[in-house]
């Protein structure tokens, strides 16, 4: 028994075909009828052409949206007609009815409409466009980092440290009065915000590791770019500076695109028809172009030229220590280079406290990668190895020193030079399927208020 996606690949050279699948639609005619099926396997629909004389027909008339049938029939090719072939009936057996009010009809739903309804969307072409590029994708970056000998690393769920020092965590207790020295770990816990200090450790072991697994943010926020859990993925690279950090990131990008292209085109050029006008052409642009490397301090007097000149960012008070926002990200990849940037060497104030203090002692070694159409794709940086400086900045930012001893304590073990990034997963397959929100793209989104499935 075939299923759809390989008869497509075969059907030339197949006469007979059985199959299971789903009633997309079923159309009765005076004549002929037709049924429209799919089994997931491809966005291809194919058609089935039945006649009142075949075997099964009563209960092949009945078949609603949904109801899964059984198909047994000659292939007959259609090149006249829209779609390559068609297969003719012989019989039809009906495994299983839907209800009548199966709630994906043939009609246009609301994006908001199948978020309520998480468990059944991923039957429309949509979304098994989306989370088949997104099954892709993940295996190819697990597939470009395999080739380069990386050891895939799963850092704690659970963990005590806040790794960003945003204290936006989701607390982890048994207990409701807050008396976490008498709780199941016998001190405060949290749901990991980033895997990235555990795999720093990893990394001083194994040279080059990364991890890909979900963290969470308890970050009060509606827009479509937030979401309380998303996944992450973290490489971390031992003896290496931030130039060659930056070339990883651009050779993983273009890889994980490049992997779509090959694997999941059909997908992709529906997500060109149906989700982003020109998304193709913007992705072409990625991955064949060279990417430009801009210093922050450069940036900021590019933005404040183009104020000077007329154009209005509603952001526009434009000085050095200024966290560009995605207005003015864009402007820099869209506008000014018009392909992927990365912006180099941030002020020390506005990053994270374990990123490497150049000699300046007020910059530090860290990337955002910006991409058109979004702003920023990727973040990373070179890591402080000196541990007078990193705990330093702990101190200064108001981090607890006791718990990240383990982690700061590294510099005193050999500790030669260590960079990073993190890339979001979710942002990342927005950008590849063209999806505008990030609910669109997880299975079962967690935002606030929203706990469903």
């Amino acid at each position: 028994m075939k299923d759809i996606k390989t008869l497509f690949l075969e059907f030339k050279n197949t006469k007979e075909i059985t199959l299971i699948a789903r009633v997309r639609s079923n159309r009765q005619g005076k004549v002929v009828s037709f049924l429209v099926l799919t089994d997931g396997t491809t966005v291809k629909d194919v058609q089935v052409v039945y006649k009142s004389d075949v075997k099964g027909y009563k209960d092949a008339v009945q078949a609603r949206v949904s109801s899964i049938v059984e198909v047994k029939g000659i292939v007959v090719l259609t090149p006249d007609k829209q779609q390559d072939f068609e297969i003719q009936a012989q019989e039809i057996i009906l495994l299983d009815q839907s209800i009548e009010e199966y709630p994906l009809q043939k009609k246009e739903h609301s994006p908001e409409f199948l978020r309520e309804i998480s468990h059944l969307r991923a039957r429309t072409k949509t979304f098994q466009s989306i989370f088949k590029i997104r099954s892709v994708t993940a295996f190819a970056i697990h597939k470009f980092f395999q080739e380069k000998n990386y050891v895939y690393i799963n850092t704690p769920i659970i963990t005590e440290n806040d790794a960003e020092g945003a204290g936006e965590a989701f607390i982890v207790t048994t207990r409701q009065d807050g008396k976490y020295e008498e709780d199941f770990f016998g001190k405060k816990a949290n749901l990991t915000v980033s895997g990235q200090l555990n795999a720093e450790a990893y990394a001083q072991a194994f040279k080059n590791v990364y991890t890909f697994g979900p963290t969470f943010r308890a970050e009060n926020s509606n827009t479509s770019k937030h979401a309380a859990e998303f996944w992450m993925i973290e490489p971390e690279m031992a003896f290496c500076d931030l130039k060659e950090n930056m070339q990883i990131i651009e050779d993983l990008v273009k890889y994980s695109i490049n992997y779509v292209f090959e694997n999941a085109r059909e997908e992709l050029e529906f997500c060109n028809e149906n989700l982003e006008e020109g998304l193709i052409d913007k992705l072409n642009n990625v991955r064949n172009s060279k990417f430009v490397i801009n210093k922050y301090e450069e940036v900021i007097k590019i933005l404040q030229k183009a104020v000077l000149d007329g154009h209005k960012f509603e952001e526009s008070s434009i000085e050095f220590g200024l966290d560009l926002a995605t207005e003015h990200e864009r402007y820099i990849c869209e506008v000014v280079n018009k392909c992927p940037t990365f912006v180099t060497d941030y002020p020390k104030e506005i990053k994270a406290f374990y990123m490497k203090q150049n000699d300046d002692n007020r910059t530090v070694a860290a990337t955002d990668l910006l991409v058109p159409g979004i702003g920023e794709l990727v973040g990373g940086s070179q890591r402080e190895d000196d541990y007078d400086k990193i705990t330093d900045r702990c101190k200064k930012m108001g981090i607890n020193i006791e718990e990240l001893s383990w982690y700061n304590d590294l510099r005193k073990f050999g500790y030669y030079k260590s960079s990073g990034f993190g890339l979001g997963f979710e942002r990342l397959i927005m950008y590849i399927t063209g999806a505008s929100n990030i609910r669109d793209v997880i299975s079962f989104p967690r935002t606030p208020r929203n706990l469903l499935f």
